[in-house]
C-alpha cells in the first residue's frame, strides 16, 4: 500500500505533503514523491497527518476490562479499544495484588499470541506493585502492599522475556537487590509509589533504575528533614538525565504548570507518556468498573476510587495525551508524538522495531486529524481501526 499526499509527522519535523509505502508489515519506503507501483493500492490522505503508532507502556484496561483477568480475551478487548486511540503497542500493567494473581496474568499472557489482538500488539506485562510505599498507596490496597520478598518474585523473574518493567519503591528493604535482578534480566526498573529521600532514589538509580513511574503522582517530593530541605524521588528524577520520566499527560492528574515543569526539565528525550488507563476508560460518566480487587467510578472526565478519595488511573486514550501536550503545554506536535512513540521504544530497546517513520520498521501507523482525534490506525500495515 501507498500513503500519500499525508502531513508525515518525523520527530524533529513536518513533511507537509508526502508518501510513505507499506510492503509486507514494514515501512519500505518513506519520501515527498513516490510514484505508485502497478497494481498497488493507494490511499490518499488529504492533508491528514501520518504518525508512528503510538506506544503505551503503563495501562491496566478499558471497556470493563482489566488486565488483572488474566485472559486472552480481556487482553485482546483492552488491545482493540485502545487502538481507538492510535496506540500499535501496548504492555498490559498489573496492580498490587496477591502473589498467585500476578503470577495468573503471566501465565495468561505466555499463552496468547501478542501479535493476534485485533487491535494493538502486546509488548509484554509491566508489574506494577506490590512493592510500593505505604505513605504513597494511590488506589492500591493498603493491605496487599508490602516489602521485597525474592521466595515471592523469583518465580515472576521465570518470565522475563514477558515484562516489560516493575514499578517498586526504591527505598523498601530488599528493594536494592530486586533492582539487581531486574537488570541482569534485561527487565526496566522503575521507582514509583514511593517516599523516597533523594539519596534512596540515587541508591535506586546507581543498582539501575532508570525510569520512574507516573510523575508527580504517588512519589516524594522536596521536604524538610529536621531544619534542612531535602530532595525527593520526583526532584532526583528531573534533575538525572538518563532517568526517563512516565507523564499522565490526560489534563487531569498534573496541571499545566507541572507539565511544562518536567518538560522544561527533562526535554523531548526524557518524558514517555503513558494512559496509565484502566476498566474504566470508554465509560460514561457514573459508570463504575473494577481493576483487581479496586472499586473505581468514572466521575467529570476521570476515574475515582468508588469513595472519591483518590484517582484510579485515567480514562484517556495516547492521542488525547498528546493533544494536552501541544494544547496545555505548548510543546511542538512532532515533540509530543516523539513522547508517545520513539521514546518509549528506545525505553524497551526495541528503536530498531517501533517508534518511527523509517524504513525497515515495523508499519505501526495512525492517521490523525487536525484536532488530533484518530482517524485510522494500522499494525504492521493492517488496519485495527
Amino acid at each position: 500500500m501507498l500513503f500519500r499526499n499525508a502531513r508525515l509527522l518525523f520527530q524533529d519535523r513536518i513533511l507537509p505533503s508526502g508518501s510513505l509505502r507499506v510492503a509486507d508489515g514494514l515501512i519500505s519506503e518513506v519520501g515527498p514523491h513516490i510514484q505508485a507501483q502497478p497494481g498497488e493500492a493507494v490511499m490518499d490522505l488529504a492533508g491528514k497527518f501520518l504518525a508512528p503508532g503510538f506506544i503505551d507502556v503503563h495501562i491496566h484496561g478499558g471497556l470493563r476490562r482489566d488486565t488483572m483477568e488474566a485472559s486472552p480475551e480481556a487482553f485482546a478487548a483492552i488491545c482493540q479499544f485502545h487502538a481507538t486511540g492510535g496506540t500499535t503497542a501496548l504492555a498490559l500493567t498489573t496492580v498490587t495484588a496477591p502473589a498467585e494473581d500476578i503470577q495468573s496474568v503471566l501465565n495468561a499472557a505466555e499463552k496468547t499470541d501478542p501479535n493476534a489482538t485485533g487491535g494493538a500488539r502486546i509488548l509484554g506485562i509491566h508489574i506494577e506493585g506490590p512493592y510500593f510505599s505505604k505513605e504513597k498507596p494511590g488506589a492500591h490496597p493498603l493491605d496487599l502492599i508490602r516489602h521485597p520478598d525474592p521466595a515471592e518474585y523469583e518465580p515472576w523473574l521465570r518470565h522475563s522475556h514477558l515484562i516489560t518493567q516493575m514499578t517498586l519503591a526504591p527505598e523498601l528493604p530488599g528493594a536494592l537487590p530486586l533492582i539487581e535482578a531486574l537488570v541482569a534480566k534485561g527487565i526496566r526498573a522503575s521507582g514509583g509509589h514511593s517516599d523516597a529521600w533523594d539519596e534512596e532514589a540515587a541508591a535506586g538509580f546507581a543498582h539501575g533504575m532508570r525510569q520512574v513511574t507516573h510523575t508527580f503522582n504517588c512519589m516524594s517530593s522536596a521536604r524538610r528533614r529536621g531544619p534542612f530541605r531535602a530532595a525527593g524521588l520526583l526532584e532526583f528524577a528531573m534533575g538525572e538525565k538518563y532517568i526517563l520520566c512516565e507523564l499522565i499527560a490526560d489534563g487531569f492528574h498534573v496541571s499545566p504548570t507541572l507539565m511544562r515543569a518536567l518538560y522544561r526539565a527533562k526535554g523531548r528525550d526524557g518524558i514517555a507518556l503513558i494512559t496509565d488507563a484502566a476498566a474504566g476508560a470508554g465509560l460514561k460518566q457514573g459508570e463504575t468498573f473494577e481493576i483487581g480487587e479496586i472499586h473505581g467510578v468514572v466521575d467529570g472526565g476521570v476515574a475515582m476510587t468508588a469513595d472519591r478519595r483518590a484517582l484510579c488511573s485515567s480514562v484517556a486514550r495516547m492521542n488525547d495525551l498528546v493533544r494536552v501536550m501541544v494544547e496545555q503545554v505548548d510543546v511542538p506536535l512532532c515533540e509530543a508524538v516523539q513522547m508517545a512513540t520513539l521514546n518509549p521504544a528506545r525505553a524497551l530497546g526495541l528503536e530498531d522495531k517501533i517508534g518511527a517513520l523509517e524504513a525497515g520498521l515495523l508499519a505501526d501507523l495512525v492517521v490523525l486529524n487536525d484536532d488530533l482525534s484518530v482517524e485510522m490506525t494500522f499494525v504492521q500495515g493492517q488496519r485495527v481501526f
